[in-house]
C-alpha cells in the first residue's frame, strides 16, 4: 500500500507538469489528465506487472549447468536440517502490531464518515427526483420539474435526467434557457457523472491523501470549463450565458455531490472572466498529441513490460516418469547426472521435497537456500523411491531438480505445501576477539558453481575455488568466501548458521580436526549421505566440538542464538499410484 501510495503519488505530481504545458489548449484535455491520475489510485503498477507476468514473455535466460561432482554432493547434502529441527515449535511470542490495528480503525473510521456523508447527499437527490413531475422540454432526455432548489443539474449515469428547479424558465430568459440547457447536454456527452463518481470512491478510500482532494477540486474546475468551452462554440452569446449561470447562483443551490453535475461548479469568477473574453482554446497540435500518446503508452506499457520480462520461463514438463519403491539408499552415481534425465536413485520423499523446494527452487543452484520439511505422514521420511524421468529436451540439472522435479511431485504424489517461518535455533558465524585470522586468497579460480558441464569441459579440481576437499587432517577450501564456508557449516552442524563477519573477498580456508572425529565421520562407510544425517551429527557431541574448534582457530566464533528459519508444511501428499 505505501509504494501504491507514493507510486500514484509521483504519477499525479507528473500529470499535474503535463496540464501546465497544455494550459493554453482546451480543458478537456487537463481533464483527462487530471483523471488519469484519478484513476491511476485505483490502478497498481503491481497490477499491471501481474498482468505483464500472465503474458509469459520472457527470453529464456541460459544458466550454467553445475558440475556433476558437485551436483552428486549437493543433492544429496542439502538437507542439512532433519526432524529435530523441523518439528521445533513455532514461537510463542505473540506480538500483537497495535500500531498497526490503530492506522486501520482510523481508515475505516474516515471511510465510514465520507461514505456517510456522500450517502446522504444521494438520497437528498433521490428524494427530490421522486418528487419531480415531468415536463415537456423536446431534448435527447427526459427533463423533470423539482420543487427543491437545487441547481439545474443531470442525475443518473447511464440513463440521466435532466433535474431543473421549479420556476427557473421564469427566472432565466429564452437565450439564457438555451445555454444552460446546452451545458448541461455536454455534461451527458462527456459522461461527467460517471467519471466523477469514480473519483468520488478514490476520495473515499484515499480521504488521508491532501492530493486527491486536490485533483477533485481541479476535476470539477476543468470539466466546467469544457463545458462552458463547448457551448461557447456552439454559438451561445457569452453576456447571455453569463448572466444565466449568474442568475442560477442567485436563485438556486449548488448540487451536494459531484456525480450530478450542474451549471455553478468551479471557481465562478474564472469562469465568467473566460466565459466573457469569449475566446475558444488551440486545439491540439500534432506534436501534442504526440506527446500525449507517448506519455500514455508509456504509463501503461512500462509496467506490463517489465512484467512480461520478469515473468518465469514455463516449467518444462518430464517426457516419461517412472516411481519405483526400493529398499536401501545406494546414492546417485556421477555418471547419472547428464542433461535431460534425473536419477534419484532411493530416497525419502522429504528428502526429494527439500531439494526440489531449496536449493535448487528457482532452477538454478543456490547452496544456501535450505528448508525444512514439517507435517505429513511418516512414510515421507521412511519410504524410499527411486524415479528415473526423462526430459524432452537437454534440460541441465538445475531445472530438472528444482522447478520440473516440484512440478513431478506435485502430480504424482499429489503434493500440496506451504511455506512458514519459524524462530529455531541458529548458530551466528561472528569474528573472534582476537580479529580473523584467515588467509587472502592470491591468483584467479573459478567459483565452483560455475563449472561447465559435461564433464569433459569441467575445470580441474586445482582451479576451482570455494571447494571442499578432504585433506590428512582435515578440510581445506581455496580461495573460498564466507558464503562457502557457511554452506559447509550449514551441511555439518546440528543448525542453520547466519553470517554475522560482514567479510568480503576471498580466502584460502583449512579447517584442522586433530581428535579425528570428523574426519572419522565424514568417511563413514555409507559416505556422503552419513553426513547429511542431520540425527547422528546432533548426537555426536565430539563431532560438533570439534567443528566449533577448528572454526575457532580461523579466528571465528560460532554463537549459538535464535532466528527465523524456513519451512515447509506438507498439506497432503499420497502414495504414487502403481508403486
Amino acid at each position: 500500500m505505501t509504494n501504491h501510495v507514493w507510486q500514484s503519488t509521483v504519477f499525479a505530481v507528473v500529470a499535474g507538469l503535463m496540464t501546465a504545458g497544455f494550459r493554453k489548449n482546451r480543458a478537456h484535455v487537463r481533464y483527462w489528465l487530471w483523471l488519469s491520475a484519478s484513476f491511476k489510485f485505483l490502478l497498481p503498477f503491481a497490477l499491471l506487472i501481474g498482468l505483464g507476468n500472465r503474458l509469459e514473455w520472457a527470453p529464456a535466460i541460459p544458466r550454467v549447468a553445475a558440475n556433476p561432482a558437485i551436483t552428486l554432493s549437493m543433492v544429496q547434502m542439502s538437507q542439512p536440517f532433519g526432524n529435530t529441527l523441523a518439528q521445533a515449535p513455532p514461537s510463542t511470542r505473540g506480538v500483537r502490531d497495535w500500531a498497526a490495528i490503530g492506522i486501520l480503525g482510523v481508515w475505516v473510521c474516515g471511510f465510514v464518515t465520507i461514505a456517510t456523508i456522500r450517502f446522504r447527499g444521494w438520497r437528498r437527490i433521490q428524494a427530490a427526483v421522486r418528487a419531480s413531475t415531468p415536463m415537456n422540454i423536446p431534448g435527447s432526455m427526459p427533463v423533470r420539474c423539482s420543487r427543491d432548489l437545487l441547481e439545474p443539474g443531470v442525475v443518473g449515469f447511464f440513463r440521466p435526467i435532466l433535474l431543473l428547479p421549479a420556476n427557473i424558465v421564469e427566472r432565466l430568459k429564452p437565450s439564457q434557457m438555451e445555454a444552460v440547457l446546452a451545458h448541461e447536454l455536454c455534461h451527458v456527452r462527456r459522461r461527467d457523472n460517471l467519471t466523477s463518481a469514480i473519483h468520488m470512491i478514490v476520495e473515499a478510500v484515499f480521504w488521508f491523501h491532501p492530493l486527491v482532494w486536490w485533483i477533485g477540486a481541479r476535476l470539477v474546475e476543468e470539466r466546467e470549463r469544457a463545458c462552458d468551452e463547448a457551448v461557447l462554440s456552439l454559438g451561445s452569446e457569452p453576456h447571455d450565458y453569463a448572466e444565466g449561470i449568474l442568475n442560477v447562483c442567485k436563485s438556486y443551490l449548488e448540487s451536494p455531490l459531484s456525480c450530478v453535475s450542474g451549471v455553478t461548479g468551479s471557481d465562478l469568477k474564472k469562469r465568467i472572466q473566460a466565459i466573457l473574453t469569449g475566446r475558444i482554446a488551440r486545439d491540439l497540435t500534432f506534436a501534442k498529441k504526440l506527446t500525449l500518446a507517448a506519455a500514455g503508452i508509456t504509463a501503461l506499457g512500462t509496467p506490463i513490460a517489465v512484467g512480461m520480462m520478469s515473468a518465469p520461463r514455463a516449467t518444462p514438463k518430464f517426457e516419461t516418469v517412472s516411481i519405483q519403491s526400493c529398499e536401501a539408499f545406494r546414492g546417485r552415481r556421477a555418471e547419472d547426472l547428464t542433461r535431460g534425465r534425473l536419477r534419484s536413485e532411493c530416497t525419502t520423499v522429504e528428502r526429494l521435497i527439500q531439494q526440489a523446494y531449496g536449493p535448487y527452487a528457482n532452477g538454478e543452484m543456490n547452496p544456501l537456500s535450505s528448508v525444512r520439511v514439517t507435517g505429513g505422514p511418516a512414510w515421507t521420511n521412511s519410504a524410499l523411491y527411486e524415479i528415473d524421468a526423462k526430459a524432452a529436451g537437454p534440460e541441465d540439472q538445475a531445472m530438472m531438480n528444482g522447478p520440473m522435479l516440484q512440478a513431478l511431485l506435485e502430480d504424482r504424489f499429489k503434493l500440496k505445501v506451504r511455506r512458514e517461518t519459524r524462530d529455531v535455533p541458529v548458530y551466528e558465524l561472528v569474528v573472534a576477539k582476537g580479529g580473523a585470522k584467515l588467509q587472502p586468497f592470491q591468483g584467479s579460480c573459478i567459483p565452483y558453481r560455475d563449472v561447465e558441464y559435461p564433464p569433459s569441459r569441467s575445470v580441474p579440481p586445482s582451479q576451482r575455488c570455494g571447494e571442499s576437499r578432504l585433506t590428512g587432517n582435515g578440510f581445506e577450501m581455496k580461495g573460498a568466501t564466507m558464503a562457502d564456508l557457511r554452506y559447509f557449516l550449514l551441511v555439518t552442524l546440528d543448525r542453520p548458521v547466519i553470517d554475522k563477519t560482514r567479510m568480503t573477498g576471498r580466502f584460502n580456508l583449512h579447517l584442522e580436526f586433530p581428535s579425528g572425529a570428523f574426519r572419522d565421520f565424514a568417511r563413514h562407510p555409507h559416505g556422503l549421505p552419513a553426513l547429511s544425517d542431520p540425527a547422528a551429527r546432533a548426537s555426536d557431541s565430539s563431532f560438533i566440538s570439534e567443528i566449533k574448534s577448528a572454526v575457532q582457530k580461523l579466528g571465528l566464533n560460532l554463537e549459538p542464538t535464535e532466528g527465523a528459519g524456513e519451512f515447509l508444511a506438507i498439506d497432503h501428499v499420497e502414495r504414487p499410484a502403481g508403486s
